[in-house]
C-alpha cells in the first residue's frame, strides 16, 4: 500500500464518485483499459476487493469505502499543504472547475475572466456551464455559482451578488400582440418558459400590496435561460428574464418591459458555493473575492442576436 501515489487515491475516489470506469477515463482523457489497469493495481496494492463489478455499473465495497474515506481526507491534506506554500508564496495557482448558469456565464464570469487573469496569473478557470444544479463531488466542481433563498448545511456559501428576474417582451409582439394590461391577461398571450427548472416558471407578482404567483405554461419553451432570452428578442412571446440582461436591452431599445408595476423584482441572492473546506484553498479563495467585487459593478451591456 506504500506503493501508492496520490493520483492513484484521486483516481479510485473519482471511479466511486463517477460510477463507471468510461466516465473516469474521459475526464482524465486516457483509454478505459488505462484505468481499468489502475484500479486493478490498486486493489492488489490494499490486498482487498475494493470495488464491486456489475451490469449496473460500479460501487464500493465496505473496504473500499473506507478506503475512499481515507483517500478523501488525505487528497483534502494534501490541497491543504499547497495551499499552505501558495500562501506562503503569495500567488493563488491551479485550475478551478466552476459551475454557472449560461446567463450568469455570460454576462458575469466570462467578462470578469481578463482582471482575475490580470490579477492572478497562475490561475486557470474551467467553466462548466447549464442551468441544472451540479452535483459538486460528481462532477468534481471547485465553485457552484448559484441562486438560492436557501441551501444545504452540507456546503460553504458566500453571497456575491444578487440577481432580479422581471417580464420582458420584443417591440414586434408589443406591436403584434399588445401589452397585458395586469397579469390576469397573461392567459391570452404566447409565454416563453424554462423546460428544465420549474421553479423559474412560477412568476411572481404583487397585487394590492398582496404576492400571488402565476404559472407560466409556455408555447415556446427551453432548458437554457440565454436561449430563453434569444426567443424573447426574436418577438416569440413574452418570457421571465434575469434583469441584468433584460434592463440593458431595454436600455438598447430591443425590449420592453412587462407589466413592471405588478411584477415582484425582489431579487434573490447569488452564491459562491463549495463542499467542506474547499473554501480556504487560495485559487478557490481567490476566484471568489474577485467575483464578490466585479458583481459589485454594473454588468456588461448584452450584444442582441
Amino acid at each position: 500500500m506504500r506503493d501508492l501515489q496520490f493520483d492513484d487515491m484521486h483516481l479510485f475516489t473519482r471511479v466511486v464518485e463517477l460510477g463507471t470506469l468510461s466516465a473516469v477515463a474521459r475526464e482524465r482523457d486516457v483509454p478505459v483499459s488505462q484505468v481499468s489497469r489502475a484500479l486493478v493495481r490498486i486493489e492488489q496494492a490494499c490486498g482487498a476487493r475494493l470495488i464491486h463489478r456489475s451490469t449496473h455499473g460500479l460501487s464500493p465495497t465496505a473496504e473500499g469505502q473506507t478506503f475512499r474515506d481515507y483517500c478523501r481526507r488525505m487528497i483534502g491534506t494534501l490541497d491543504e499543504l499547497e495551499g499552505e506554500f501558495a500562501t506562503r508564496s503569495r500567488e493563488p495557482r491551479g485550475t478551478v472547475r466552476v459551475a454557472a448558469s449560461t446567463v450568469i456565464a455570460q454576462y458575469q464570469l466570462v467578462p470578469s475572466l481578463p482582471s482575475l487573469a490580470a490579477r492572478h496569473p497562475l490561475l486557470r478557470v474551467d467553466l462548466q456551464v447549464g442551468d441544472s444544479i451540479v452535483d459538486m463531488a460528481r462532477e468534481g466542481i471547485d465553485i457552484a455559482i448559484r441562486t438560492a433563498n436557501t441551501l444545504p448545511e452540507t456546503v460553504v456559501a458566500r453571497q456575491i451578488g444578487t440577481l432580479g428576474r422581471g417580464l420582458y417582451a420584443a417591440p414586434s409582439y408589443v406591436a403584434a400582440h399588445g401589452l397585458p394590461r395586469n397579469p390576469g391577461e397573461l392567459a391570452g398571450h404566447t409565454l416563453i418558459t424554462n423546460n428544465n427548472v420549474t421553479m423559474l416558471n412560477q412568476w411572481p407578482f404583487r397585487i394590492r400590496g398582496k404576492a400571488s404567483v402565476y404559472a407560466a405554461e409556455g408555447r415556446w419553451r427551453t432548458n437554457d435561460t440565454n436561449m430563453g432570452a434569444t426567443m424573447v428578442l426574436q418577438g416569440l412571446g413574452i418570457g421571465r428574464l434575469a434583469t441584468l440582461v433584460g434592463d440593458a436591452l431595454v436600455r438598447q431599445q430591443l425590449l420592453v418591459p412587462v407589466l413592471e408595476k405588478y411584477v415582484d423584482a425582489k431579487p434573490v441572492a447569488v452564491y459562491a458555493v463549495t463542499a467542506g473546506a474547499r473554501h480556504r484553498l487560495p485559487k478557490i479563495k481567490a476566484c471568489i473575492e474577485h467575483w464578490a467585487e466585479w458583481f459589485r459593478q454594473p454588468p456588461a451591456a448584452p450584444a442582441a442576436p
